[in-house]
């Protein structure tokens, strides 16, 4: 998208104030096609590293390092197995917690004729919790950009796990959250979650449960005398599911399926994460 040029008449966009927890909240606001944008020197600072994190910029990446900024649009950072980073916006407005495998990228980084600040992330895969304080100006956004749809806040905390088939899921801890996909925009309320599948409008928001729970159950069979195990679970639909370390994707109720071989692996590791960043581990034995 170029500054400027990608609204049109009718087009509505939520803006973001407030500090976010990785899960988007805010007001919607109009912007008209009229209004200008300026070029200032804005940027996102890494902070908090842990693990690998890689930062890449104009077209190269290399070890991501305290105090890096991203200042570019396509400038971007991506995090490996157990790795994490904060990125400061800047002048305060807030900060977005990135966790393990997940990429963030500058889609834009403006400023408007009247002060306001326009900051616009994509996150094509991933979890990132967002902490963002009120905005002074009513032309400042905040948008998160994914495959299904966009998250957009003024003054909230929330979270947001984007799994590879793109589904995305939002859970607002303050605040509100505008989520808008197939031009129809639905504002999840702190307290409580939605999601979006790529190709529909967003879901109704249910209160938020922040709720780690697994159900599962193994299923075994053979094939060609090779025993096969496939592990057939299901978690709050809004959560994220890794099996051995692996992320799987769930359907609009939370199931998912992955087969293993049993020999392999006679104990299966999965990880289920809320947007909002809890966590819990489970060492799931097959006998």
């Amino acid at each position: 998208m170029k500054a400027g040029r990608n609204l049109t008449n009718a087009q509505k966009t939520a803006t973001i104030g407030g500090l976010l927890f990785l899960s988007i909240v805010g007001f919607i606001s109009i912007v008209q096609a009229r209004e200008i944008r300026v070029r200032v020197n804005r940027w996102l600072s890494l902070q908090q590293l842990t693990g690998q994190v890689s930062l890449f910029q104009g077209g190269n990446s290399r070890a991501a390092r305290s105090g890096d900024r991203l200042q570019a649009v396509g400038d971007g950072v991506s995090t490996g197995r157990n790795s994490r980073v904060a990125l400061a916006i800047d002048l305060g407005i807030g900060q977005v917690n990135v966790s393990e495998r997940t990429r963030v990228i500058i889609r834009a980084l403006e400023s408007t004729a009247n002060g306001g600040r326009v900051t616009r992330l994509a996150v094509p895969t991933g979890r990132v919790q967002l902490r963002v304080r009120p905005f002074s100006s009513p032309d400042s956004q905040l948008e998160i950009e994914t495959p299904a749809g966009v998250a957009g806040v003024r003054g909230t905390q929330f979270g947001i796990n984007v799994q590879r088939n793109g589904k995305m899921s939002i859970a607002t801890r303050e605040g509100r959250v505008a989520s808008i996909a197939q031009g129809q925009n639905v504002l999840v309320n702190s307290g409580f979650q939605n999601f979006t599948i790529p190709g529909e409008p967003p879901s109704e928001p249910v209160p938020l449960r922040d709720d780690t729970t697994l159900r599962y159950e193994f299923v075994k069979r053979l094939d060609q005398g090779v025993r096969r195990l496939r592990l057939v679970g299901q978690v709050d639909v809004v959560n994220s599911v890794l099996v051995n370390g692996v992320e799987q994707n769930t359907d609009r109720n939370g199931r998912f399926s992955v087969e293993l071989d049993a020999i392999s692996f006679p104990v299966i590791q999965v990880t289920v994460a809320t947007p909002l960043g809890r966590q819990q581990d489970y060492d799931l034995a097959f006998r």
